[in-house]
């Protein structure tokens, strides 16, 4: 799947494959693609895992190497130990700071576990082949909302109603679009084990300690 492939099968959901008589363009195309992507990517983002190394003295890291991040899952360090040993952390813009008493050494290496942007290009995609569809289904939504809105009040050939269907299917698939996202979001994933201590100690389910 690449982006192309993707902008054919939004074309033949719209029913909009006369290449001499477009209705959307490949930009207006790849807008909606863009949004659907991100979308995608808010509720089933791409696993990642990134090799930070510490500064002496400093419990900081610096996040601007991570392009497109989402969240930051797990901070594994001191980084290769077994089993793994996971750290509570505080995030502030594009710094990390690790919660751990001692203040690092210059030069070791955390793991950082971490969320970002599905990609889809004009050569490749991170979208797992399960999940295409879905994007396909919020792009044409999109594309035939806005046409919708664009077309009220206009002439159009198919009919004074054209614009009425368009956006009677549209918000038809993006209702099923938000329904995919959801069945399909990490927030509603069955987690049997924490992957890192929180950085709050839990509640205590058997001690009232009063106001």
């Amino acid at each position: 799947m690449n982006l192309a492939d993707m902008r054919a099968r939004v074309r033949k959901d719209l029913h909009d494959e006369d290449s001499e008589n477009y209705r959307w363009t490949d930009v207006e195309l790849e807008r909606h693609i863009d949004h659907a992507v991100r979308e995608l990517s808010l509720s089933a983002p791409l696993e990642a895992k990134a090799i930070l190394s510490t500064s002496a003295g400093s419990r900081e890291l610096s996040l601007s190497s991570l392009t497109n991040l989402v969240e930051v899952e797990a901070v594994e360090y001191p980084a290769g130990k077994y089993p793994p040993i996971y750290v509570r952390f505080s995030l502030w813009g594009e710094t990390l700071v690790m919660l751990v008493d001692g203040a690092p050494s210059g030069g070791e290496d955390v793991y950082l576990y971490y969320t970002k942007l599905h990609t889809l290009d004009a050569s490749s995609s991170t979208i797992p082949a399960a999940l295409e569809d879905l994007v396909a289904v919020g792009a044409g939504a999109y594309a035939a909302i806005e046409w919708a809105s664009y077309a009220t009040n206009r002439v159009n050939v198919g009919g004074g109603l054209t614009w009425k269907n368009y956006l009677t299917w549209g918000q038809d698939r993006l209702a099923a679009f938000m329904q995919g996202l959801a069945m399909h979001s990490r927030k509603n994933a069955v987690r049997v084990q924490q992957l890192y201590r929180p950085s709050e100690p839990p509640a205590s389910q058997s001690t009232d300690w009063g106001p």
